[in-house]
């Protein structure tokens, strides 16, 4: 059965008479104005130029850009990248880049530039330009007491593109509002802009301010910074001095792309070797303060996405858990649902409420669940 052909979105671009090359800055604003809830801009040779709203790709018709050669693609990548030559060099030599950039007073975009068959593809995730709140992503209301945490780690996971940025960033803020602390946080690159509010918060950008997420790490436990934030835990090195800061009285926020509290814990603990593994268990074990996982799914009505999240806990079952390893009877998921009263709670018992409430249809529900079997015959009950 052929799939649906998604109508193209046709769009006025300002002060373009059809003759010479499309502006960026123009290009992006015309695509910007397409459609409301746009996540992505896309820009690939031999295709429109794209927008994706709701995880769909839809095709924008631009005067003059019918389908985007290499050529056009080369053009846009120039224009975003500009002079930063550390950009250059890293897309030269590992054929991606990674940057910030930006359109005064409308948006704000972190952007991907990659070679493929030969030429640049170019994807942006929009970035909002006001830092969300509690109740415009729809956060468990006890995550608020993440903010009168005094050190460890608080971990956001998920897949790419589940909205982890936005939900550290309003983690971050609710300090920033509430607390007199010396914040500082190390990107790949900045996404969202954070003021200084109650507290002093600095903000570095992975290539332009700081060579490295170690190397940034190292320094900020000599800026006395209350609490960091670190965009991604991508290596054993910068796990290792996470674990350092939180266990030295820092608060250390930071990501990693797990699926769920166990694979998370799985993930930190692979990266150090066999030797290592069962001192770097009891090490995390005591210094993890909350794990939050999220998954967006589609809307029953389709009008958007809906996040359901996982929350893990410290606490003594917990911790124990995680220093002594999952096994029948004493896992992680066995803690989280046992752990309800105290705050926490687990992707499947969330997904069913989901599909209770009518929010999520059974179908999304069960594709997006952990068990779907065990899913399925809850909801039969």
């Amino acid at each position: 059965m052929a799939a649906p052909t998604i109508a193209p979105i046709t769009v006025a671009l300002e002060g373009f008479s059809g003759n010479g090359r499309v502006a960026t800055p123009a290009l992006l604003g015309a695509m910007l104005r397409a459609a409301e809830k746009i996540s992505d801009l896309i820009f690939s040779p031999g295709r429109p130029p794209q927008v994706q709203v709701y995880g769909q790709m839809i095709p924008v018709q631009v005067p003059g850009l019918t389908s985007l050669t290499p050529d056009d693609t080369r053009h846009i990548a120039a224009d975003l990248i500009g002079d930063n030559k550390q950009a250059i060099t890293t897309l030269r030599e590992h054929g991606a880049c990674d940057i910030s950039f930006g359109l005064p007073g409308l948006a704000r975009f972190r952007v991907n530039i990659f070679i493929q068959r030969g030429s640049c593809a170019v994807v942006m995730r929009v970035i909002p330009t006001m830092i969300p709140d509690f109740g415009s992503l729809r956060l468990p209301p006890q995550l608020s007491e993440v903010s009168k945490l005094r050190d460890g780690i608080v971990l956001v996971t998920g897949a790419a593109g589940s909205g982890k940025s936005s939900t550290l960033a309003v983690l971050l803020d609710s300090i920033n509002r509430e607390k007199y602390y010396h914040i500082i946080t190390i990107e790949d690159p900045i996404e969202f802009l954070h003021n200084h509010k109650c507290s002093t918060i600095h903000q570095r950008e992975l290539h332009s301010d700081t060579p490295s997420f170690a190397h940034a790490l190292r320094s900020a436990m000599r800026q006395a910074p209350k609490v960091i934030l670190v965009g991604e835990m991508r290596d054993r090195e910068t796990i290792e001095i996470v674990l350092e800061a939180a266990e030295t009285g820092h608060l250390v926020f930071s990501s990693l792309n797990t699926m769920d509290a166990s694979k998370t814990v799985e993930r930190v603990i692979s990266t150090f070797s066999p030797g290592e593994q069962q001192l770097a268990r009891e090490r995390f074990a005591k210094a993890f303060r909350y794990i939050i996982c999220q998954r967006l799914m589609p809307k029953a009505d389709r009008s958007g996405r809906v996040a359901a999240f996982e929350v893990l806990k410290a606490n003594a079952r917990t911790r124990e858990c995680i220093e002594k390893g999952e096994r029948e009877n004493k896992s992680l998921l066995d803690a989280m649902k046992a752990g309800a009263s105290e705050g926490m709670q687990h992707f499947d018992g969330e997904i069913a409420q989901l599909v209770q409430d009518r929010a999520v249809d059974l179908e999304t529900g069960l594709s997006f669940a952990s068990n779907p079997a065990a899913l399925g015959q809850e909801l039969a009950r």
